[in-house]
Parts: structure tokens; C-alpha cells; sequence
């Protein structure tokens, strides 16, 4: 058994769907390519749930882990750049707030089933770090215009 995902065009799982299907035997997940639209991954429910299963246990362990003993905040700190190397440009009070918004993050998208949030959490956090990491960019974010442009809208449109 594979462990890389097939890929096929859309058309042939609609034209040879029960060949297409068959593949999902040799890999777990089948990526379907499609023209006119965002491609899609295909698996079955069984896999979907065991990769829930894992992520979910993952998120758990984690979440207790850093909750549990005083130490373990700074043991995940310490291993943050591991795994994600561009934390090291973020100073040492961001390096923090996203140890333990990430920790909250998890486990509340966990509950719901859902990891969008935890997505973008990491995006946002990746750009934060890229500010910092730009001296030129980070001073012009940061200075001082000395100009007060009123109020900002509402991104959702909502007055």
C-alpha cells in the first residue's frame, strides 16, 4: 500500500468512476484535478476519521502537555523553531502569545472538528514573523505617521 496520494483528472472519476474509486485501495487519498474549480481530495470515511482520530490526539496531548507542568510552557517554546523555523523573528513576548494561542487555538478547533482557525492562526503568525524579519518593512509599520485617519470599517461590512 502507497503511502503518496494519487492523483486523476476529474473527468475520469465521472467517466471510470469505479476503476478512479479502486485507486483509493493503493493510497489513501486520490487528488482530483479539476479546470474549473479548486482541485478536491478524495478518501474514503474511515481514513477521514482515523486522520481526525490522530490530529485530535495529537492536539489533546499537546494541550495537557503545555497546561500541565511549569516547565512545559518553556519546553514548547524551545521546540517551536523546530517546527516552525520562523518563529526565531519573532521577540521573545510574541514568541509566547503564539505558543499559547496556538495551544488554545488547537484544542478549541478540535472540539468543533474543524482546523481553519488553526490555519490561519499559523498564516498570520508566519506574516508577523516576515514583518520582523525586514528591518525596512518593520519601520515603516511600525513609525509614527503622526496622522490620525479616523475610524477603521468594519472588514464584515456590519455598521
Amino acid at each position: 500500500m502507497g503511502t503518496e496520494s494519487a492523483a486523476v483528472n476529474f473527468s475520469e472519476l465521472v467517466n471510470k468512476n469505479k476503476q478512479t474509486l479502486a485507486r483509493l485501495q493503493e493510497s489513501p487519498r486520490l487528488l482530483l484535478h479539476r479546470r474549473d474549480g479548486e482541485d478536491l481530495v478524495l478518501t474514503t470515511a474511515a481514513r477521514a476519521e482515523q486522520d481526525q482520530t490522530v490530529v485530535s490526539a495529537a492536539t489533546r496531548m499537546l494541550a495537557a502537555m503545555a497546561r500541565r507542568e511549569p516547565g512545559s510552557m518553556e519546553l514548547l517554546l524551545d521546540i517551536l523553531p523546530d517546527a516552525f523555523p520562523w518563529v526565531r523573528f519573532l521577540p521573545e513576548p510574541d514568541l509566547h502569545a503564539f505558543a499559547v494561542e496556538l495551544v488554545d487555538t488547537m484544542r478549541a478547533a478540535d472540539s468543533l472538528g474543524n482546523s481553519a482557525s488553526v490555519a490561519q492562526l499559523l498564516i498570520a503568525w508566519q506574516h508577523t514573523a516576515e514583518v520582523y524579519s525586514d528591518p525596512e518593512l518593520l519601520a515603516a509599520l511600525t513609525q509614527d505617521h503622526g496622522e490620525d485617519h479616523g475610524p477603521v470599517p468594519d472588514p464584515r461590512g456590519a455598521a
